[in-house]
This record gives structure tokens, C-alpha cells and sequence, in this order.
């Protein structure tokens, strides 16, 4: 972790992430495990054991001995995404007494989709050609315009000029904030869960995947139990095990059968086939 320590990983066009304090390690996981949990783990041999243990059966507290404090520089957009995990302490940079820069995100030609046609809340199709270029130079011309007038707003030429606090509301979501956002390797481990996921927003996904580089050279051990039993783990309701038994015993189980709902067959069926 000391050689990320300070050091700005770049993230979109303007943004990074930047490990600026940590508490803790493996070790430190390990040793709350164990006064913890006392003669309940006296059967694990080592370290990474007694860590893939506790993450199996979600023994949460241990985890909670590492923290880790983060210097993130990120469109607003996404800030309030992120924002929803609120298991973690955070300090946003004020629009209130400070004047934000002209910074914007502006997506690559490759990230600029259509809407999902069959997902609400996703991308379809790359957008291409004129479309594109549309597109881009609406997002361009709109965010510049906005700052011309925040900047207007703030003139003082002549005039008082416009409360910073009132001026900022005229700008868009993907100007640049930044924050400093400290949180337990419990729930950055869930927040990483949810927003490394292929399926997760690119846009904070990427942050994720920058983040994530960084804590598995921090906690190599946990961050292995993660991947095994979070990410590349699959969890199974009681009626998904029922249905698992019954086929291991021959028999053909259709969705009507089941039990399942038609969503939950097909999550079962997209993993087990």
C-alpha cells in the first residue's frame, strides 16, 4: 500500500483516485479474528485460512480492523451514485465557498450508447457517425455555456455578484467534484461488489477497478477471499439448492416446478445451465 500511498491514479478524462492515509492489514484482520472468535478458530493452520474462513461465513468484524481514506476527483453524476453507500465518512470539496473549475467529463466515442432496450437502467448500441458527433458536441456546448454563466453569475464587475451557493445550481452533473471518503474494508469490499461488477455504470466502474488495484496490494489475502467468494461466488436460495438435488438425482425440474419466480429461474439457469 505504501507505493500507492499519495500517488494519483487517473480515472475518466479529469478525475483519480488518491490513497492519502490506512489503517491495518492482513495481519490486523487476522489478529481481531482471533481475539475475537478464540477457540472457534483454533482449527485454522494459517492466516490465509483463518481469512478465507472468516469471509465464508461472513464474519464481518474483523474486516472492520482495516480502514483506508481515499482523495477522489469525480463528475457529480457519479458522486451521487456513490454517495447511496453510506456506510463510509465523507467531505466534499464546497461549491459553497470555493469556485469549481471548468473541468467536465466528456464520455469517449466508445461510451457513448443509446438506451438499453430491454434494461432501464443500461446502455444498448454505440452510438456512431453523425449521431455521435452530435451528441458529443451537445454535451461539450452545453456544460461550456453553463460555466460561462456560473462564471457571469460570480462577476463582480460593477455589481455584488450572485452567492456562490445560489450560482452553482446552474451547473451540469458532469462537472468535476472531489471528496475525501475514508471506509472499514468491510464495506469497501461491498462497495466493490456492487460497483467493479461488469454490470455496474462505466463511469463508476472504473473507479471501482482503481480502487480495487490498490486494495488487493494492501490486503492480498482478503482481497483473494473476496474474489473467490464475493465476485466469482454465487449465492443460492433454499428452493435454487432444492432444484440442484433433484437434478444430481436424475430428474428434469422445470421452472413451473421449481417454485422460482421467472426472473429467479433465469438467474439460476444463466449460471447452472
Amino acid at each position: 500500500m505504501e507505493a500507492h500511498l499519495y500517488r494519483a491514479h487517473p480515472v475518466l478524462d479529469h478525475g483519480f483516485i488518491r490513497v492519502v492515509d490506512y489503517m491495518g492489514d492482513d495481519s490486523a484482520i487476522v489478529q481481531a479474528a482471533r481475539v475475537s472468535y478464540g477457540a472457534g478458530t483454533r482449527h485454522v493452520q494459517n492466516d490465509e485460512g483463518l481469512i478465507r474462513y472468516l469471509m465464508r461465513h461472513w464474519h464481518s468484524t474483523p474486516f472492520e480492523m482495516c480502514e483506508v481514506k481515499l482523495h477522489v476527483k469525480l463528475p457529480v453524476f457519479v458522486a451521487r451514485q456513490w454517495i447511496r453507500h453510506r456506510t463510509a465518512n465523507v467531505n466534499e470539496y464546497s461549491a459553497r465557498y470555493s469556485i469549481l473549475d471548468r473541468e467536465f467529463y466528456i464520455p469517449a466515442p466508445e461510451q457513448l450508447a443509446a438506451q438499453s432496450t430491454v434494461n432501464n437502467q443500461g446502455r444498448g448500441e454505440v452510438l456512431t457517425g453523425e449521431e455521435a458527433a452530435r451528441v458529443l458536441d451537445l454535451l461539450k456546448s452545453d456544460a461550456n455555456r453553463a460555466y460561462d454563466h456560473y462564471e457571469a453569475m460570480l462577476s463582480q464587475d460593477g455589481q455584488q455578484g450572485l452567492a456562490r451557493e445560489l450560482a452553482r445550481m446552474n451547473l451540469p452533473a458532469n462537472i468535476y467534484t472531489q471528496w475525501y471518503w475514508k471506509v472499514d474494508l468491510h464495506n469497501l469490499f461491498h462497495f466493490l461488489r456492487l460497483r467493479a461488477d461488469p454490470h455496474a455504470q462505466y463511469e463508476i466502474r472504473v473507479y471501482a477497478e482503481a480502487i480495487a488495484a490498490c486494495v488487493r496490494d494492501w490486503v492480498p489475502l482478503a482481497f483473494a477471499a473476496y474474489e473467490d467468494y464475493r465476485m466469482g461466488g454465487v449465492t443460492l436460495s433454499a428452493k435454487a439448492i432444492a432444484v440442484l438435488k433433484r437434478r444430481l438425482a436424475g430428474e428434469a425440474v422445470t421452472q413451473e416446478a421449481s417454485g422460482m419466480s421467472k426472473g429467479e429461474w433465469r438467474e439460476f439457469v444463466e449460471v447452472w445451465g
